[in-house]
This record gives C-alpha cells, structure tokens and sequence, in this order.
C-alpha cells in the first residue's frame, strides 16, 4: 500500500465518519441507519490505515525502543477502537430502532472489561501514540515542528468528545498529509 495513500486517507475517512455522524443525528438521534453504518464503516476503514500510519511514524523515528513501545501503544489503541466500531456496526445492523440499540449496549458494556478496553481507556491509546510519536518526530527535526501541533491540537480537541471529531479530522489531515514524501528518510521528511 502506498504509505502517502494511509497519511491522506486515514484524517479524511475520520472527516466523513464526522460529518455522517452529524446528519444521522439531525433527527435527534444517532443510529440505526445508512448514515450510522456507513460512518462507522468509514471510521473502521479509518483505523485499518492508521496501521501502516504508525509502523511508517516508527520507522521516522528510528526503530528504536521508545518508537516502537509508542507504536505499539498506538496500534492497540487503533484495534481497541476498531473493537468498538464493530460493535457499534453489529449493533446498528441488529436493532430495529435507536432503543434497542440503548439496550444493546447496556448488555454490551456490562460485560466485564469492555467498557474500559474498548469504549474508554483502550481507544485513548491511539490518540496518545499518534501524540508521542509526532513530538519525538518534531524534536528528532524529523518533521517540520507545525505538523506535531497540528497532531497535538487534534489529540486535545478530541478530547471535547465526538460533536469535535470534524475538527479533529481537519487537524489530522493537516498533520499528516500529504505525508511522508516517496523515499524519504527520517533527515529528509520535512514536507
């Protein structure tokens, strides 16, 4: 896959999840739906490209230890998520109106465990990944210094909640794309 292809991709697919998010809830409620599914399909497409996203930061930041330990955070974070979309998916498809979905993810986030790895603390780690990883690029100079506050803004705005993702998926974009340039190595990946 080209990686120029995840950089750009992954921000606008979290933009379109967004902006979906924002029609499905003009009726005054989110789901079920075509507008819930295929947000959430965008936002599952999202996170499968956020994969090569940090196995290319890794490499930027030079393969060592602390790159990959970060990675690692960021990728458990993005399957964290991508539990949840699911989830979210399997729920939308199954209920026949938005109460039946309440009541599916009650059942859903009662069983032990899930509510803190999938809904709450497991999905902050890719957000916190994408954090380190981009402000060891930018001290490393191995990108330009605006791209990790792009990063950074985007990370603090997400955490205002979902009515913040368009934000979050603009800043995203700006920080990541279009980004890394073919070839480029950690000295050289000043886009």
């Amino acid at each position: 896959m080209n990686k120029a292809f995840a950089f750009t991709t992954a921000p606008l697919l979290v933009t379109a999840y967004a902006g979906l998010r924002v029609l499905d809830g003009l009726d005054g409620e989110r789901g079920p739906g075509p507008a819930w599914t295929t947000g959430h399909l965008a936002f599952l497409a999202a996170l499968i490209l956020f994969v090569p996203v940090f196995l290319e930061l890794r490499r930027l930041a030079g393969r060592g230890p602390f790159a990959t330990a970060t990675a690692v955070v960021g990728l458990v974070g993005a399957v964290c998520t991508m539990a949840q979309i699911s989830l979210d998916i399997a729920v939308g498809a199954l209920a026949a109106d938005h109460g039946a979905m309440r009541g599916m993810f009650a059942e859903i986030q009662s069983v032990p465990g899930v509510n803190v790895v999938v809904y709450t603390v497991g999905p902050v780690l890719l957000f916190l990944g994408l954090l380190v990883l981009f402000c060891q690029l930018a001290v490393a100079r191995a990108v330009p210094v605006w791209r990790a506050v792009a990063v950074v803004l985007a990370v603090l705005v997400s955490l205002l909640g979902l009515d913040a993702l368009p934000a979050v998926g603009l800043l995203l974009y700006a920080g990541l794309a279009p980004f890394p340039r073919r070839g480029a190595s950690p000295a050289t990946a000043h886009s």
